[in-house]
């Protein structure tokens, strides 16, 4: 048996966004077809700790991701991400930061490129965290980006963030800002990956006719967006039994009587069966499944396996 151990920097020069992205795609259509065996994830101390199985029938393939998450340290998320089939006696271990945030970003670009205006072209990202660069990464993939602003309450790690992104995104103008409301007044994609407890703006804050993408809150007690919004939007999810139990923007929503569970669309659902009445606002909520992450250390099995 023979473990071949795969590092950040070989993560990433293996794996493009777009490959990320189309892989992630495909094991949301597969997950909608039953493919998949997934039990929602462990989750220990609130959260700190998770443990993510997925298993693809067709390939006869297994992922499991260990996490633990700290946001008072540099990275924040560090684990190790295990990819196995039963067809051969090697097997893939891989960092599970990098995939984490990559495919994070990934599923992004998939809601994007589904959800959001065919000619939209810019982008306000509330969060200047570690999942951050990859968001705007994704949304760039499918909707070219001219404008970026860059929203965060520490202005230097804004502006860190933006100077980055600028050197990758030739041609796009990037900006920042400290006031989430004035800053998504003319966006037209929001992506919201913080770890806020109540909502980041007023549904009042947006305009007529915009995609909004959030993934930071991932537990109960965490909010990025307001009841408001997701009654009065279109609403796509990754995955209904995960959303209901992590989501807190949600299970707040549902609480309150905003929304109910018939409008919520999964999104392997709506790739199957692409929404045409979608109105001017959509929004995207993901909490992230192991099914992502199988998506990523596959692709990573192909590569350094053979």
């Amino acid at each position: 048996m023979t473990t071949v151990s795969v590092n950040a920097q070989e993560i990433r020069e293996a794996v493009s966004m777009p490959e990320a992205i189309e892989a992630v795609r495909q094991g949301f259509i597969d997950l909608a077809n039953g493919e998949f065996e997934m039990p929602t994830r462990t989750v220990l101390r609130d959260g700190q700790f998770l443990s993510m199985p997925a298993h693809h029938r067709p390939s006869r393939s297994a992922m499991i991701k260990t996490l633990s998450l700290n946001f008072e340290r540099t990275p924040a998320i560090t684990g190790t991400i295990v990819w196995s089939t039963l067809d051969r006696l090697d097997h893939l271990v891989a960092d599970a930061g990098p995939v984490t945030t990559l495919r994070t970003g990934a599923i992004v670009g998939v809601a994007t490129d589904l959800l959001a205006a065919p000619d939209a072209h810019e982008l306000t990202l509330i969060g200047a965290g570690g999942q951050a660069p990859d968001q705007v990464r994704a949304v760039h993939a499918v909707r070219p980006l001219t404008r970026l602003t860059v929203v965060d309450a520490n202005a230097e790690r804004a502006r860190v963030l933006a100077d980055a992104m600028q050197a990758e995104l030739d041609g796009t103008e990037v900006v920042t800002a400290s006031d989430a409301a004035t800053a998504v007044r003319d966006a037209q994609i929001v992506c919201c990956a913080t770890t806020a407890t109540s909502p980041l703006f007023p549904e009042t804050a947006l305009p007529a006719q915009v995609h909004v993408n959030a993934i930071g809150a991932f537990r109960p007690t965490m909010r990025e967006l307001p009841d408001e919004l997701l009654a009065n939007s279109n609403v796509v999810i990754d995955e209904l039994d995960a959303i209901l139990e992590e989501s807190g923007e949600i299970i707040h929503a549902l609480e309150a009587g905003a929304i109910t569970r018939g409008d919520l669309t999964e999104l392997g659902s709506a790739l199957l069966a692409p929404p045409s009445d979608f109105g001017k606002r959509t929004v995207f909520k993901s909490v992230g499944v192991a099914m992502q992450d199988w998506a990523i250390a596959r692709l990573l099995a192909d590569k350094f396996l053979g």
